[in-house]
């Protein structure tokens, strides 16, 4: 566990998350029985620092991987986007700190306990896991980096089974078989807050000057509540999670339009960041594009 701990961190260092076929994928021993699990994904991720900003305080993960050895190999992955927020290097440490608690304890309490201990997991368990490991984040930046913050919006598969965890303004989008783009998470901002009090329009919250300011973030001791979530992924749909560099300058229905109709996932991430950086590039930009295959 250490080791992945490691390699995130040094992945993150070199830039090594930059590119569409950039993944952290790691499978256990007896990796050769995947070829029998029941559910499978594929992922794609892209990253770039943008057009406008000197440096990137986003930090993007990915793990794809099987959990073998059991009477069926479960998939089990969990994929996280990071917007720090601090300025200079904090929100570039809050980003990478959030995502080393996260995995680490997701990897020590679901992958191990299941893969070693032979636990069965129940939906509950997940959940509370999943909700576990965002406050074993919080913890880790609070010490860490006082004063800095993040936003974090993380999905952890489970076989069939999904779940999500959100705080702040990056975002998690469902492409469904209709067609139709859903967003499966709320923005906290206070903009947001005033839309949804009905005292401004969606139309107004676009070109609100204070649409970027945060009420809830990672890093904040007060209020600390994620937003945690189950959802079911249909085989041959598709996941967005984004930072804000992303939605704020791609619009809704074009980002349906690249995920939908792009040659493949990799192409879809590659052309997703293009878009945003074609729009300006003002800020950090990180997509993970999550397809369920069985």
């Amino acid at each position: 566990m250490r080791k992945i701990i490691k390699q995130i961190s040094k992945n993150k260092k070199k830039g090594a998350f930059n590119r569409a076929k950039d993944r952290v994928d790691f499978v256990s021993g007896d990796a050769q029985e995947t070829d029998i699990a029941k559910t499978k994904y594929r992922v794609a991720s892209c990253q770039s620092t943008g057009k406008a900003r000197p440096n990137n305080e986003d930090t993007l993960l990915t793990l794809n991987t099987y959990i073998s050895g059991l009477d069926m190999p479960i998939a089990f992955g969990f994929y996280l986007v990071a917007d720090g927020m601090g300025g200079h290097q904090s929100g570039e440490i809050a980003s990478n700190y959030a995502a080393q608690g996260i995995s680490q304890y997701l990897m020590s309490h679901v992958y191990q306990s299941t893969l070693f201990e032979r636990r069965t997991l129940t939906s509950s368990d997940l959940r509370e896991h999943l909700k576990n490991a965002v406050e074993e984040a919080q913890t880790l930046v609070l010490q860490r980096v006082p004063g800095g913050g993040t936003t974090l919006t993380c999905v952890l598969t489970f076989g069939d089974e999904l779940f999500f965890a959100h705080i702040g303004d990056s975002r998690l989008y469902h492409l469904k078989k209709d067609g139709s783009l859903i967003l499966h998470t709320r923005d906290h901002t206070l903009v947001k807050r005033l839309v949804d009090l009905g005292e401004i329009t969606e139309d107004d919250a676009e070109l609100h000057s204070h649409r970027s300011i945060l009420y809830k973030a990672l890093g904040q001791s007060d209020p600390f509540e994620p937003d945690i979530g189950e959802f079911s992924l249909e085989v041959g749909e598709r996941l967005l999670i984004c930072s804000d560099g992303l939605w704020g300058v791609v619009a809704h229905q074009q980002l349906q339009h690249i995920i939908q109709n792009s040659e493949d996932l990799d192409a879809a991430a590659t052309n997703l960041v293009k878009a945003a950086n074609d729009g300006g590039g003002p800020d950090n930009i990180s997509v993970i594009l999550i397809e369920r295959l069985t």
